[in-house]
């Protein structure tokens, strides 16, 4: 084969092109994979940002989703009151509470204020926040803010202007959703539940314009198409990209970005979100969008992991962010999945434990040992509400036992050592009739625990500064 001089010299001359080539191509690629990673990292931006006002949309939807009143849904604009605490077949929500009494509604003030009335408390320690689109507690009547006799609140929307009734004191609110999740305390007897019942009757909530009025609230209208049975959680993950920021879009209309928010403003215009209007689609790929959620959520539960404003302390985690939370999306949208709802740390701390023991030896709380958590004299949990301790299985649920108790506070008469100390004694099997007072019953296998401090101490020794340290559960000897 005879190869022409004109032939071999284009050859080479491809070859010595060869590597300029790679190099523009590997540019190529490098530019379009910079400009993908840059593009799902705006659109993440924006999911995390969104998340709390599309999880809060999708909890009211299922949480209103009712003809009339039931024991844990209500139509808008009317209470769900609890009368008595769940027991262990429970499974509605994770992490129940045996210390107060819920008393809840939803309501729109986007077309009108609503009017909230509560009667006097007469020393009785309830709180009522109220929480914006966004999860923020934008106020919290009750014991610790406003005290404990008779009063009347009208919560009013974004821009609304008017007057009001003489003694009614205007809560405005950033957004027109508004959750209002009032606790009242009890004990649990048949006496203090009844009593608790009639305060939660006499709480009312009504439309301006029907204040001071007869007003019989209109039966609620159920929705076939909205998920029932799937946990909230699960169906806002189960949004495809598209879906989700077009919910994200039509929430905004009603509930706008807080003024602090104008830096986030440009990076929702980047995927086709301008608050106020429709969700552009045309203005993002939409195969970038829909690997957003997924990406997004691992984001946020990795800042459970490394950024979160958790303070670990003998092997307890918890927070003192929760409840408002300006600027800090991260934080905002983990609270969010893990404990919707969440107080100002002013009004109640929830500190969490898993194991038992230092550092990598650490062991999972198992029912096959015996376990105590110690408060020396005078330094049981300082809170001016209350405190107590709950006991759960490993998917937060109550542990059934013999004698139907879910936590330990000091209601149970909790008897001292000789020194004044306290042991809270948490074990399957009852550590007998004397020592029953501190028992905290446990499960057989695997178990984890909550210690609540509603009020804590403002002044030290408090959680709140770290002026008070939990003690650690540890292995009975």
């Amino acid at each position: 084969m005879t190869i022409s001089r004109r032939a071999a010299t284009a050859a080479l001359g491809a070859l010595a092109a060869a590597p300029a080539f790679a190099a523009a191509r590997a540019e190529g690629l490098m530019e379009g994979l910079v400009g993908d990673v840059e593009d799902l990292t705006a659109a993440s931006e924006a999911y995390v940002y969104g998340y709390p006002l599309v999880t809060m949309e999708m909890t009211r939807r299922v949480m209103t989703n009712a003809p009339a009143p039931e024991a844990r849904r209500a139509p808008m604009g009317q209470f769900v009151r609890m009368r008595s605490y769940p027991d262990a077949s429970f499974r509605d929500v994770t992490a129940p509470n045996a210390d107060t009494l819920y008393t809840t509604t939803w309501i729109d003030v986007g077309a009108e204020p609503w009017v909230l009335s509560i009667p006097d408390m007469k020393g009785r320690y309830f709180l009522f926040p109220m929480l914006d689109g966004w999860t923020d507690v934008f106020q919290v009547p009750g014991s610790r803010t406003t005290g404990t006799g008779a009063q009347t609140y009208a919560i009013t929307g974004p821009g609304w202007t008017g007057t009001l009734p003489a003694g009614v004191v205007e809560y405005k609110s950033p957004t027109s959703i508004v959750w209002i999740l009032g606790r009242i305390y009890c004990t649990g007897t048949p006496e203090d539940y009844a009593a608790v019942h009639a305060l939660q009757d006499a709480c009312k909530i009504v439309p301006l314009s029907a204040f001071g009025k007869d007003w019989t609230p209109p039966a609620g209208k159920v929705d076939p198409a909205i998920d029932m049975k799937t946990a909230v959680r699960d169906q806002v993950n189960a949004l495809s990209g598209v879906e989700y920021f077009k919910l994200l879009a039509e929430l905004l209309k009603a509930n706008p970005p807080a003024a602090a928010d104008a830096p986030m403003l440009p990076k929702l215009a980047a995927i086709g979100i301008v608050p106020g209007k429709d969700f552009d689609p045309s203005a993002a790929d939409p195969a970038v969008l829909n690997r957003v959620p997924k990406v997004s959520f691992d984001r946020i539960m990795l800042h459970f992991l490394t950024g979160g404003d958790f303070k670990r302390v003998n092997g307890w985690l918890y927070s003192t962010h929760m409840g408002q939370y300006g600027t800090d999306y991260f934080q905002r949208a983990l609270v969010t999945a893990i404990g919707l709802g969440a107080n100002r740390p002013e009004d109640a701390i929830y500190p969490m434990s898993k194991k038992s023991g230092p550092g990598l030896f650490a062991r999972a709380y198992d029912g096959a040992n015996k376990y105590v958590m110690r408060f020396p004299k005078g330094q049981t949990p300082p809170a001016k509400g209350f405190w107590s301790l709950t006991m759960y299985d490993e998917g937060f649920f109550f542990v059934a036992n013999p004698i139907n108790r879910y936590s330990l506070s000091e209601r149970q008469n909790l008897k001292a050592n000789a020194d004044g100390s306290i042991d809270l004694l948490i074990q399957h099997e009852s550590p007998g009739a004397d020592k029953e007072s501190n028992w905290l019953p446990a499960p057989a296998g695997k178990f984890q625990l909550m210690l609540r401090l509603y009020w804590p101490n403002p002044e030290p020794p408090t959680i709140l500064d770290g002026s008070w340290v939990i003690p650690p559960v540890t292995v009975a000897k």
